[in-house]
């Protein structure tokens, strides 16, 4: 027979291989493929799902002529498997060596792989249970596959068996232009598959810069646009956690920005430092008002009343559930989110009167945080540890003859906390439990302290202030600013060459001054 008869030949003995984790809508879409004269391969319990369902299948072990060895850990890896798959069909060579070996051609492919990720993510997961789920010969099958797309058709997601189906309908076969989108689709499936396994191991191993670095993300949704209307965007999840704006649900309110979803983030993050009941609002990624107190409303007045002017279209974080007086008080005030870890029904009913309003849950568990971030350059990425240092951490040094009160320690304390996320050059002021006053993004400590205090004195609020620094002061100018505007004691890292002019000043003007040792920009 001439090669070319051979091929048509081939082309009329259409096979499937299906064998998938995620069985879902994976009978009928094998009925349908019967009727279209497919001949189905199977294994394990894939297999016993089809035959169950009265769906004929044809075992592996009887394409191959080898039986399945090693617990299933063999079973495709076969040159009968491989060749009906990578075979180049109008390759008169590819096609001789077809028949001298006694390979038929695999048409299809509809795989998908060991849950390894759902495996890692369960609590109690050994390391050889993790290992067990390492899909080897599903992979093989999908690269293979997808590398020869021309004659293959590659199914890896359960979504796309509808369109698959569709075409073949119509056209007998899928058209080339799927089957490439379809091939990309595996790739892109397998290299976030083995990114989580690379990952796993990494950690595993201790190594904290690899050599090579790859992150993996799914996409959660498609944005309007992005930070401005002339720029497209899409936001991606990583793995589940808590205070995560990519595990957060949102439960009523119109879609969510790109900025919004940054300045969602920037709450939370700043949030997750507080035990205590706490609401954080933040403006374009910096706090505007965050308030402690004895309960979820008392935390909101204090926030509100920290800036009821920069809260006007801004973000709201609590740590605590929304009840009803909570959220009567909030709602006069023009909100674009407010998250919380639940709301009561009463809550939930009188807030989302507002149509626009975004209500959103997230969890609270500071289990499985990440604890690396990373910020995209042109042509690079920055990875570094997260700035996990609290207040407890550091270890204080009162630098000045007077010490600060038990009360003003809590203000510093706060003070400081909340600079730790404003963008630098930050200086942040504190007073009766909320922030007063924050100077944020400056290119000078001078300019950073004016602003801060400028608003803390447009509040009334002209004594008793407590001031952080997120760095040393190169000189005593925001000392003697300070001591204009009412401030009696001061938070920041000390390590300047001219500590000495700030701690003299200090003592001149009767302020108390704490060292923290620790720097904490944020660029």
């Amino acid at each position: 027979m001439c090669t070319f008869a051979l091929y048509l030949k081939f082309r009329n003995m259409k096979r499937a291989i299906i064998s998938v984790s995620n069985k879902e809508g994976v009978v009928p879409f094998a009925q349908e493929l019967i009727k279209l004269g497919y001949e189905i391969i199977s294994t394990g319990g894939t297999r016993k799902a089809l035959d169950a369902a009265g769906v004929p299948t044809i075992g592996i072990s009887d394409v191959t002529g080898f039986p399945e060895i090693m617990d299933g850990r063999v079973k495709t890896l076969h040159p009968k498997v491989h060749g009906g798959l990578l075979s180049v069909r109008t390759n008169p060579e590819h096609v001789k060596e077809m028949e001298t070996n006694g390979i038929a051609p695999i048409d299809m492919v509809v795989v998908n792989l060991y849950p390894f990720k759902q495996t890692i993510e369960k609590e109690g997961t050994t390391f050889e249970d993790a290992i067990e789920n390492i899909d080897i010969g599903g992979p093989s099958m999908l690269r293979s596959a997808a590398k020869n797309h021309a004659f293959v058709t590659v199914v890896v997601d359960n979504a796309d068996y509808a369109t698959v189906l569709d075409e073949l309908k119509a056209h007998g076969d899928t058209t080339l232009e799927t089957r490439r989108r379809l091939a990309a689709k595996v790739f892109r499936h397998t290299a976030a598959y083995d990114t989580y396994i690379s990952t796993y191991l990494t950690e595993k191993t201790g190594e904290e810069y690899p050599e090579n670095l790859t992150l993996t993300f799914t996409k959660k949704q498609s944005l309007r646009y992005g930070e401005n209307p002339h720029q497209d965007a899409a936001f991606y999840a990583g793995k589940k956690q808590g205070f995560s704006m990519a595990w957060a649900e949102q439960l009523h309110g119109k879609e969510l920005s790109y900025n919004n979803i940054q300045d969602a983030d920037a709450a939370l993050q700043i949030l997750r430092e507080f035990d205590g009941p706490t609401m954080v609002a933040v403006k374009h990624k910096n706090p505007c008002g965050v308030g402690l107190g004895a309960t979820a409303l008392e935390a909101w007045t204090r926030a509100y009343e920290a800036d009821s002017v920069s809260i006007f279209g801004g973000i709201v974080a609590s740590n605590r559930e929304i009840d009803l007086p909570t959220a009567e008080a909030m709602k006069p005030v023009f909100l674009e989110i407010i998250l919380a870890p639940s709301f009561t029904k009463e809550a939930f009913d009188h807030l989302s009167t507002k149509k626009n309003i975004r209500l959103m849950t997230f969890s609270t568990d500071k289990s499985n945080a990440d604890e690396r971030m990373y910020v995209s350059v042109a042509g690079g990425l920055l990875c570094q540890s997260l700035d996990r240092k609290r207040f407890e951490d550091y270890e204080l040094n009162v630098v000045t003859e007077k010490a600060p009160t038990a009360e003003e320690m809590e203000n510093l304390k706060l003070a400081m906390t909340i600079c730790k996320h404003v963008r630098s050059n930050a200086i942040t002021v504190a007073c009766n439990g909320c922030i007063a006053g924050v100077g944020a993004g400056q290119m000078n400590r001078v300019g950073a302290a004016h602003i801060a205090l400028e608003e803390a004195k447009a509040k009334g609020l002209t004594a008793n202030l407590c001031l952080a620094s997120d760095a040393f002061f190169p000189f005593d100018d925001v000392v003697k600013m300070a001591k204009e505007y009412g401030v009696t004691a001061i938070i920041q890292p000390g390590g300047s060459v001219r500590d000495e002019d700030s701690i003299k000043a200090c003592n001149e003007f009767g302020i108390a001054m704490v060292f923290t040792g620790v720097r904490h920009f944020k660029h």
